[in-house]
């Protein structure tokens, strides 16, 4: 087939079972002696007093994102002996971040196209897809390849009459997506030019499959050249349309199979191979610039992604590992980060839904496993599920009957909500930048204020904390320092200018 360029793209511009098993807990870090710090100007000791930009949100809701008077960082230590301090160090850095978002899944696109007046649409785009005013500046975006578990109904790229097959792909078509999928992508493009996408198939097309359905079942052996092309092929045609895929995981929840939604089973093996021998060289001769990331599965099945890398041959072709949050430990992320440096770690999937209904818990388990948690345990993206759901956790297509979205649309009068994932999200990708590099701050200990620290592309600072109690504490830099307390349950992020653009 032909292939396009990343030039010509540019140019042409859920298992959720075990839940509520994940037990919050303290979180395992790495400190400045496991790693080798980057090369980094050590700059003068003292820096001059700054302003500090302050946004806050409360359990209780009275403050979501909130933006606070600002805060001086002066030289010296503050009141560092009388509390806590979190010690950053802009010198030391470790991974460098991708971005925060969600899932345009079908169901999110068609609310926002369908269900949105085009004012009741500009507001809420603006809002998730830039930093004006309240609007949180979404920087990363994952794509379903065909249908998953929201969407309007079953579909792929080449369905076929039973008892056809078409490895060539001549009659492969992205057609469904061009009426709202690609439209309301290309208009978070317009409002984000940063904003990046992923993407990841829940399914074959169902004549590829064992079973010949597009629920559950493994890929045939036979179809894994041309699973690779039609893979390779969605990746083209949204180019064709300027939507340039970063990074593209092969399966969605390998070890998951569901006779009620899109899902398709694959073990380690199965995705080694098909990495070795059919994605990995297809995706490389189209275009090296799309980056290929295995598992995209739950923090307790780590063995998966290990078990794929022991094949070199493989591993060659991979640049990261994703994972979802439906089950295991995030600090798993830490013990594949240690087995394989030189991988990336994605996060990729998490959804909250009315098993849990309450902002304030679920502000603070978001913050200390996805947030902060994730982070610290060498992720370098947070990407929630369903970017938009209504208010019946729809439109379902036979998956989590109770998922909330990171807002909801009424299907009625398209009133939105925001929901507590929105501030979440929007504690980080308002104040960073893809490109950022986590940097080092103190590691916290039992009721010692959580927190991660960056350092932007263009040199500012930006540092997260969450109280799990009220607590006072200082935060040091360079030689200089601000106090500040934070209530119980609340996060706070901090950004001001550091000293020059990022080397």
């Amino acid at each position: 087939m032909m292939r396009v360029g990343r030039a010509v793209w540019l140019v042409t511009a859920l298992s959720l079972y075990g839940v509520l098993g994940i037990v919050a807990m303290p979180l395992l870090t790495h400190g400045p002696s496991e790693i080798t710090p980057m090369n980094a100007e050590t700059e003068s000791t003292h820096a001059p007093e700054v302003e500090v930009a302050v946004w806050l949100t409360l359990p209780d809701q009275s403050k979501r994102l909130n933006r606070e008077s600002p805060l001086r960082i002066t030289p010296g230590d503050g009141n560092a002996a009388e509390g806590y301090v979190i010690a950053l160090d802009d010198t030391i850095r470790y991974q460098k971040m991708e971005g925060f978002g969600a899932a345009m899944t079908d169901s999110s696109a068609w609310l926002l196209m369908r269900a949105l007046s085009d004012r009741q649409r500009t507001a809420v785009l603006q809002n998730l897809f830039t930093r004006e005013r309240d609007g949180i500046g979404i920087s990363y975006v994952r794509i379903p390849i065909g249908a998953s578990d929201f969407a309007l109904h079953d579909y792929s790229y080449n369905d076929l009459p039973p008892g056809e097959t078409d490895p060539e792909m001549a009659r492969f078509s992205i057609n469904y997506d061009e009426a709202y999928i690609i439209p309301v992508l290309r208009a978070a493009q317009a409002l984000n030019p940063q904003l990046r996408f992923m993407a990841s198939p829940w399914s074959a097309p169902a004549w590829m499959k064992d079973g010949g359905q597009f629920h559950g079942g493994p890929l045939l052996s036979e179809h894994y050249a041309a699973f690779a092309e039609y893979l390779v092929r969605f990746v083209q045609a949204y180019g064709e349309h300027g939507i340039w895929i970063d990074t593209l995981t092969p399966q969605n929840e390998p070890l998951h199979s569901s006779d009620s939604y899109p899902t398709m089973l694959m073990s380690p093996d199965a995705q080694a191979e098909l990495v070795r021998d059919h994605l990995g060289p297809a995706l490389r001769e189209m275009d090296p610039a799309t980056r290929l990331i295995i598992f995209d599965h739950n923090w307790d099945l780590y063995q998966y992604p290990l078990d794929v890398l022991s094949d070199p041959d493989a591993a060659a072709f991979v640049d990261g590992i994703a994972f979802h949050c439906y089950g295991g430990d995030v600090r798993n992320q830490s013990r594949v980060h240690e087995a394989h440096p030189d991988k990336g770690i994605w996060f990729t999937e998490c959804s909250g839904g009315d098993w849990s209904p309450q902002f304030a818990a679920n502000l603070s388990w978001n913050m200390r496993n996805l947030g902060i948690g994730n982070v610290r345990n060498w992720g370098n993206s947070l990407i929630l599920w369903n970017l938009a759901l209504d208010e019946n956790a729809g439109p379902q297509n036979g998956g989590c009957r109770d998922c909330r979205g990171v807002i909801t649309v009424s299907s009625v009068t398209g009133e939105v909500s925001y929901n507590v994932e929105y501030y979440v999200l929007g504690h980080f990708s308002k104040v960073l930048d893809p490109g950022a590099y986590r940097i080092d701050s103190t590691e916290y200990a039992e009721r010692q204020p959580e927190n991660v620290a960056f350092l932007n592309p263009d040199g500012s600072v930006v540092l997260v904390v969450h109280a799990t109690r009220e607590v006072t504490f200082t935060v040091t830099w360079r030689g200089s320092a601000f106090t500040y307390t934070l209530p119980e349950g609340a996060v706070v992020s901090f950004k001001w200018a550091g000293s020059g653009t990022l080397a």
